[in-house]
């Protein structure tokens, strides 16, 4: 039995069901829809649920101060290649998206194994040519993925780093660039 952890599945299961019927949503559109099914008043609120449930890395506590998650906000120009790239390429999902009105900048929250970027149409947000740098296990297996899907515009390489680590780096179309990396020695992973 489904719960509300399952909600991604379910709204992507929802669009294509009822794309075969000719009636076309967005996948925002049907994660509110689930939402609203599990009781929550949108996406956002469920997301958070979700968000509570999975286990994350231990935060450190430094005095009063303690830092829980980092989500690095990239830089886009261009929704149909945004997604071609981060959705269709890389795997991502789209787990919300934001807009102010009908034709104003795009906000959306991607997110992938445990990863979350945040990628923003608005001009103040960030500067293109940003770098993110991701620890990551299975580096392999997802370089393998990558080059599977024999994407017209990046064919990252696998690299020896300087630090102890493997290393893919995919350039996104607009100038940024993700560093995953993978420790060689597995006690020394993070």
């Amino acid at each position: 039995m489904r719960d509300f952890r399952d909600a991604k599945a379910m709204a992507k299961a929802l669009r294509a069901f009822m794309a075969e019927r000719n009636i076309e949503l967005s996948h925002s559109e049907t994660l509110e829809i689930v939402a609203r099914q599990f009781g929550y008043d949108d996406w956002n609120i469920l997301a958070a649920e979700i968000a509570s449930e999975t286990p994350k890395a231990q935060a450190v506590v430094v005095g009063d101060i303690r830092f829980n998650q980092v989500i690095p906000i990239l830089r886009i120009f261009d929704i149909a290649k945004a997604m071609e790239f981060y959705r269709d390429f890389l795997g991502f999902t789209v787990d919300w998206e934001h807009r102010y009105g009908e034709g104003m900048p795009l906000y959306a929250q991607i997110s992938r194994a445990g990863m979350l970027l945040h990628l923003s149409e608005h001009h103040g947000d960030a500067s293109p040519g940003s770098t993110v740098f991701v620890w990551m296990r299975g580096i392999e297996a997802f370089h393998r993925e990558l080059l599977g899907k024999k994407y017209g515009y990046s064919r990252p390489g696998l690299e020896d780093t300087g630090y102890g680590a493997r290393m893919v780096e995919v350039p996104d179309p607009f100038g940024n660039r993700i560093r995953f990396n993978e420790h060689n020695d597995p006690v020394g992973a993070r």
